[in-house]
């Protein structure tokens, strides 16, 4: 496997720093012989040197962040067959502060991860939806899971609900429900670039909460391990060159929370400190 690093990184990078864009096509061109070689045979050296200016030209911010990371993300856009930045909304390159450093973050949008499930083969059907306060819904689950949604034909009122359904070629479907509340929740908890400025989260918030309940659904698709691997590409920063993006590990670091340490506990040994009463029930216990 071809993980390029080093050499012509290192100095493209320092011309980086003086113009940003300028050394940003500087490293693509000097690059096109290991970028060819990683890329799949749909997406030709131009067509994804067009890809870069255009991610580059919709948001500026991109060259101020390390090029390494930059072709990383644009590389595993490219393997799994998305434009980034467009309005298909397939996926999304962010500027993420990582170690204290500005590097790119890819992100799958709803759009891709659709077109992903559909290239799986196993899929035939999957499409996700908003729930208004004045629309009929119903869902129910156990054994016979049911769901039920009739649109308010006017006056629908503001989105309470998303959900989630699929259909397998062997006659399988699932779905998911998570309330707005739901999903707010898990993009606080789960989302390591929502608070950017830059994050779709903060221009297309529908569009990304559907994303969040259809990963929610598939989770119980029988899907193969490909369409696993290519999901697992969502919010990761990778600042390196493989044929096979998907192996490479994601380098996005997340501040540890400081977490209280109990009262028994020393902070400095971790030791647990025992208590009169439990020391003397130990030493009638080994008696």
């Amino acid at each position: 496997m071809a993980n390029i690093k080093g050499g012509a990184i290192t100095q493209a990078t320092t011309q980086a720093a003086a113009k940003p864009q300028k050394g940003m096509k500087d490293l693509i061109l000097s690059m096109q012989g290991e970028i060819q070689k990683a890329l799949p045979s749909v997406i030709t050296p131009e067509r994804f040197t067009r890809m870069v200016l255009t991610a580059m030209s919709t948001n500026p911010t991109l060259t101020q962040c390390t090029p390494k990371s930059f072709l990383g993300a644009m590389m595993n856009a490219a393997q799994l067959g998305l434009e980034p930045n467009t309005p298909l909304g397939q996926a999304y390159l962010i500027p993420f502060k990582n170690k204290g450093v500005d590097e790119v973050q890819f992100v799958l949008g709803a759009k891709g991860l659709i077109d992903l499930a559909y290239r799986s083969g196993e899929i035939t059907d999957i499409q996700a939806h908003e729930v208004h306060e004045n629309d009929t819904f119903e869902y129910e689950l156990g054994l016979t899971p049911k769901l039920k949604h009739i649109p308010a034909l006017k006056d629908r009122g503001a989105v309470i609900l998303y959900y989630a359904v699929w259909h397998t070629k062997s006659g399988g479907y699932g779905f998911e429900v998570m309330s707005r509340e739901d999903v707010v929740a898990h993009k606080n908890k789960y989302s390591k670039a929502a608070n950017s400025s830059f994050s779709p989260w903060n221009t297309n918030f529908d569009s990304m909460a559907k994303k969040t309940v259809l990963k929610q659904s598939l989770k119980y698709a029988p899907i193969k391990t490909e369409f696993v691997r290519a999901v697992a590409q969502d919010e990761t920063i990778k600042s390196g060159i493989d044929v096979n993006m998907a192996d490479m590990q994601d380098e996005t670091v997340i501040e540890a929370e400081a977490q209280e340490v109990p009262e028994n506990v020393n902070p400095t040994t971790g030791e647990v400190k025992q208590t009169d009463d439990e020391i003397l029930e130990a030493s009638l216990d080994e008696k």
